[in-house]
Order: structure tokens, then sequence, then C-alpha cells
């Protein structure tokens, strides 16, 4: 009986492809990187699945993945998503930052509280404890657009010029005053001079 079974690069995107997986009842360990996998990810039940790898897929709404998880892979230990778009991180995407991979964390730490690994990371105790009291709050939430939104209103940037200059055809000087008077008194360069030789 297989333990170990690894498809990572096989660009299995359709769930047709995984539905051999149901023959690999005893199956501890599935690699399934690199494979274009979606949100419409169905594993079937691997009661002893303990490590599973999804690294660099397609994969975006986390909580319905985390859901499923939790129902099909009830053994499930290590899991790591590193590389899609539910997984915040700088591999993804340069907007996101520390903060929101530690509000991932807890979040999957809150669905999966069994799992000691999370993205090649050791689980700590303190992550598990923050886990239970706060994860159920880091969900994160996606404004609905109606289509009617999207149509009515035209994508409007923020700039702080005035409108009369926000035309490029428009070639008018803007004259502001400043209340800030700069002396020069506490800048770098002014460090070794005391103030009664100034």
């Amino acid at each position: 009986m297989e333990k170990y079974l690894s498809l990572s690069g096989n660009h299995s995107s359709n769930k047709r492809s995984l539905e051999g997986l149901s023959a690999f009842r005893s199956l501890e360990e599935l690699i399934l990187d690199n494979n274009q996998l979606g949100d419409d990810l169905v594993l079937p039940g691997l009661p002893r699945l303990h490590t599973l790898t999804l690294n660099k897929n397609r994969i975006t709404d986390l909580e319905n993945l985390l859901d499923h998880l939790a129902e099909v892979t009830p053994a499930l230990e290590y899991l790591s998503l590193l590389g899609n778009v539910a997984c915040p991180n700088e591999l993804v995407s340069l907007e996101k930052d520390e903060e929101d991979y530690k509000r991932y964390r807890c979040f999957v730490l809150y669905k999966l509280p069994n799992l000691k690994f999370l993205d090649a990371q050791k689980v700590t105790r303190q992550e598990r404890e923050e886990a239970l009291v706060r994860g159920v709050f880091m969900k994160v939430v996606k404004p609905k657009a109606s289509s009617e939104d999207v149509a009515s209103s035209p994508e409007r940037h923020y700039t702080p010029l005035p409108s009369a200059s926000r035309e490029l055809t428009s070639h008018q000087g803007v004259l502001g005053k400043c209340r800030y008077v700069y002396y020069g008194k506490n800048s770098e360069g002014n460090r070794f001079i005391r103030d009664d030789q100034l």
C-alpha cells in the first residue's frame, strides 16, 4: 500500500485528475505542488493523511479549502499553501506583509487545530492559543460589488492635487503656503555646531 504520493508539476487543474486518489485510502503524504489547482479542489476522504502540500497552485478561497480539509483529512498535521493567493506573503504579492501572514496563520490554526507545521514553520504554543481566542476574527472578508456599482461608478484614483491641475493639458502652476519655517538648528549637518555659534 502506497503511503507517499507526489503529483507535483502535473498541471492537474480539473477534478477528474484527482478522482483516482480514492483508491489510496492509506495515503499518509500527498504532494500536489505546481498543479494549477483552484478553489474547486475536491479530495476524497483520506483518513490517514498527515502531510499535504499544495504550494504554487491557484487557490484563493481559504475558508472553503480549510473546511474541506477538516472534513476529508482528520489526521492532517502538516499543511503548506505557499505560492497561492490564499496564503498572503511576499511570494504571491508585494502588497502583503508580515501582519497579513500572521492573520492567515491564526485563521488556519483556528480551522485546523491539529496542525503541527504550517508552511514549513512549526506551530508554536502561543500561535495555537491565539488561534483559539482570535482565530474566528481573522477571516478575510472581501466586499461584494454588484454589477450596477461597477458599471455606474468609473474608477477614481485619489490625487492630492487641486482639480484644476489634474488635467495633463492644463499647465497652470499651483501656489501654496507653508506655515513651517526651517532654521536648520536640528539638521544632521549642524550637529557639531553649538547654538551660540549660529
